[in-house]
């Protein structure tokens, strides 16, 4: 239950600027602070550092520029040339190369085209350098136009991108179908958004249930996938998924933190995934 107030929290957290201030003042002052445990820093230094470390234990990682539901085209540009300098920065510290975003930090919700071409931008300046960019899911607003917009790019030959599933939507196992069998990566989570009955599972039994099963499926038939949980349960059904599949532990994605558990939700967000020996992306 705290770990479902907890996303909920920093997903409204991260439209407020007034309580990034707050947060960022109260909660960021000391190495110890709470939000240093979802927070791996507010600059791209700070973050750069945070991701070093990672990489230093034997993960690999993926950095998230948080700041999603820009208003205008202005925070758009912004939010886009910011993660033109977070491939820099991550190119030029030799760290793991792997980015995620939210369309609609690019400029979804005030214009599509804008998005899109924002985040050519991005691929076109990331790919060339061997970075995988990760379209991380909204709420279910979002779906469908965050996959068409993956199909279009991987289309026009944009391979070096992924998306994000959530188990608790009951489209998703069509969903993972449709993006499987383009030979897209996925990374399944359970889903942060509260979501009306009639389009998502509404007890947590009926959302594991989901996502165990399209677990198995991307296990036996994914392409790179990322299983991204902190729940035990599901975490040891994956492990063992895996072992009868002859998958080594190396190869699945894991969420930063001991056990595959904490992820850090920033102002420049750091995950972890699999080992550093996996062909895994996050």
């Amino acid at each position: 239950m705290l770990g479902r107030v907890s996303r909920h929290f920093f997903h409204f957290l991260a439209g407020v600027r007034t309580l990034q201030r707050v947060a960022s003042r109260l909660g960021m002052r000391k190495p110890t602070s709470f939000a240093r445990r979802f927070i791996a820093g507010e600059t791209i230094d700070e973050a750069i550092a945070a991701a070093r470390a990672v990489q230093a234990s034997g993960l690999l990682l993926t950095l998230d520029h948080l700041g999603e539901n820009v208003t205008n085209l202005d925070e758009a540009d912004a939010a886009t040339r910011t993660y033109l300098d977070i491939v820099q920065a991550m190119t030029a510290a030799g760290t793991d190369r792997n980015i995620s975003l939210k369309l609609t930090s690019l400029g979804l919700d005030v214009d599509k085209a804008s998005a899109i071409d924002n985040l050519r931008k991005i691929l076109e300046r990331a790919e060339p350098a061997g970075f995988f960019v990760r379209l991380d899911m909204e709420s279910s607003l979002y779906t469908e136009i965050t996959l068409e917009i993956f199909e279009m790019l991987w289309q026009q030959g944009y391979r070096g991108l992924g998306v994000v599933l959530q188990a608790a939507l009951r489209r998703t196992e069509q969903d993972l179908q449709r993006i499987n069998a383009l030979g897209g990566r996925i990374r399944l989570v359970k889903g942060a958004y509260t979501e009306p009955k009639s389009i998502a599972y509404q007890n947590k039994a009926d959302v594991d249930a989901a996502y165990a099963r399209m677990m198995h499926v991307l296990i036996a038939s994914g392409h790179y996938p990322a299983i991204a949980t902190h729940d035990d349960a599901m975490i040891e059904l994956t492990r063992q998924a895996a072992e009868d599949r002859g998958v080594t532990p190396d190869r699945l994605s894991r969420r930063h933190g001991d056990h595959l558990r904490s992820f850090a939700w920033v102002r420049t967000m750091i995950w972890s995934a699999a080992r550093r020996t996996a062909p895994t992306t996050p």
